[in-house]
């Protein structure tokens, strides 16, 4: 009891208005980063759009999971705060771990497990749509045709699945979390921005094109505005030279795209190339409902 009653004043302590934004760094490039590491948190809401073949009612789904998820973050967070000091926030290297020894004792184990669990649970949702991702994008020729094949017997897109671990792979290099996390979301936003360009471009000059649903265009100039901010943010007043290579990451996509996929150059070796790979992985062209 008289545990509880400390942690409250210690978070009512941090709650005080005079204290709320103590040795805060105001830059432009410490907002963006913040802003990377608090939206990480929420990142996966648009896994749904990538398997909306099997989603019966999308808008539905989205709001019922993001409000839910939402909510329990919130909750999470603030039973962090009203537990952990702000000293502890930051020193902390697994805060839920912090936190469940010194709410649970000699039970903290169970958050280390129930981490664990979640991240299992998120890589799962992210592999099975980024997989998703790359087998209908080479169904459309727009990339590789060996990623649009199945596997003969299971049936499973494995040559999208293998690609998007190896890129995987590549992008914890840095091994560094907190740089991962920014480089991936500065790509993100860097392509959320061109999506969305797109999607104003088409909604203003072919207005009639068939849209499953629709939203009114202020949503779509708001979003991207804050994605050009967020892409522009960390390199504006603290440029660093990682953002050139994850500038020329995507800029290598290009490179490869056009003349191999676009232009189809030397389509006599990339065949050999589907041939045998389609020997060796055991997989065929996928059926349209797949």
């Amino acid at each position: 009891m008289v545990q509880v009653i400390k942690s409250s004043d210690v978070f009512m302590e941090n709650l005080k208005v005079e204290n709320s934004f103590k040795e805060t760094d105001y830059s432009v490039s410490a907002l963006g980063m913040a802003f990377y590491q608090g939206l990480w948190s929420y990142a996966g809401w648009y896994n749904l759009n990538y398997v909306r073949f099997w989603i019966v009612n999308l808008p539905r789904a989205l709001v019922i999971a993001i409000s839910l998820v939402t909510g329990l973050y919130l909750l999470v967070n603030v039973s962090y705060l009203t537990v952990m000091t702000p000293n502890e926030l930051m020193s902390s290297t697994a805060v839920a771990v912090t936190w469940g020894n010194k709410v649970l004792g000699s039970w903290g184990w169970i958050m280390s497990l129930a981490a664990a669990l979640s991240a299992f649970g998120s890589l799962n949702g992210t592999f099975f749509s980024g997989g998703r991702v790359c087998f209908v994008a080479a169904r459309e020729g727009h990339m590789p045709d060996i990623l649009s094949m199945a596997h003969v017997h299971r049936l499973t897109p494995s040559p999208a699945l293998i690609f998007t671990t190896l890129i995987s792979l590549v992008v914890l290099i840095p091994g560094d979390f907190q740089s991962i996390v920014n480089y991936f979301s500065f790509t993100a936003w860097f392509f959320y921005a061109v999506t969305l360009s797109g999607l104003i471009y088409l909604k203003i000059k072919k207005p009639e094109l068939p849209r499953p649903y629709s939203v009114p265009i202020v949503l779509p100039i708001l979003i991207l505005l804050v994605a050009i901010f967020l892409v522009l943010a960390p390199i504006i007043d603290q440029p660093q030279i990682e953002y050139l290579y994850v500038a020329l990451f995507i800029l290598s996509g290009a490179i490869v795209y056009v003349p191999f996929i676009h232009f189809k150059l030397c389509p006599g070796m990339f065949d050999k190339v589907t041939t045998f790979l389609q020997l060796f992985l055991e997989v065929a062209p996928a059926e349209k409902n797949l």
